[in-house]
């Protein structure tokens, strides 16, 4: 799977340009969701749901297209069949994201919320995924081990949801957990921002284990 995020990091490199890209790996992430979703995409809603300008939107498209991720017609974009390859791939591990309310162990307006399957072995202290996180304006995220039917924080037993009954109801209901899966949580002022830093931890999870 680390090779999977390393061809990510291929689509948002320069290509010999010296132009400074206004996108990244979680940016890229979202896109092929995005297509294997809805099948075709118009230029206009990339942009919108990526929040990017209409060149930067042209130059994650092209990227794309030259990693034979995506084509065109005159219907939008979609993923070729190497992408959607690629795409389901990834979602074997991230199968799943939903927005929670404001909790009693997220505070915030915002919080997103993104499954990593069979990656608990991997967690040490949830430090390095509030990290990465943060680089991308997250204003704070943690990491909850699911295991013995409960959520608990990394290194320890009790379930930290116990008495938060409707935020365990959820995040059980809207990405269905199983045993060693681990769930990032990040949030934000802007619910976009805990998408995308929710994102980014996810995916750097990956990469870095």
């Amino acid at each position: 799977m680390k090779k999977n995020i390393q061809i990510l990091q291929n689509i948002v490199s320069r290509k010999g340009s010296s132009k400074v890209l206004t996108f990244s790996i979680p940016h890229v992430f979202k896109t092929l969701q995005l297509l294997s979703d809805e099948k075709f995409v118009s230029r206009a809603t990339l942009g919108k749901e990526i929040h990017l300008g209409e060149g930067a939107v042209k130059t994650l498209i092209s990227h794309l297209k030259e990693a034979k991720m995506i084509d065109s017609t005159r219907s939008g974009n979609f993923l070729t069949e190497k992408g959607e390859k690629f795409t389901s791939q990834l979602q074997k591990i991230i199968p799943k994201e939903c927005k929670i309310e404001k909790n009693s162990i997220m505070p915030s307006k915002n919080n997103h919320a993104i499954i990593l399957k069979k990656y608990a072995s991997v967690i040490k202290t949830g430090l390095e995924q509030r990290d990465y996180a943060i680089m991308y304006g997250s204003s704070g995220c943690i990491t909850l081990v699911f295991k013995n039917n409960r959520f608990v924080f990394p290194g320890e037993d009790k379930d930290c949801l116990n008495k938060d009954k409707k935020t365990k109801q959820t995040l059980l209901e809207k990405l269905n957990p199983s045993g060693g899966d681990i769930i990032i949580i990040s949030s934000s002022d802007d619910s976009f921002v805990a998408e995308i830093s929710a994102k980014n931890s996810a995916l750097w999870t990956i990469a870095t284990n």
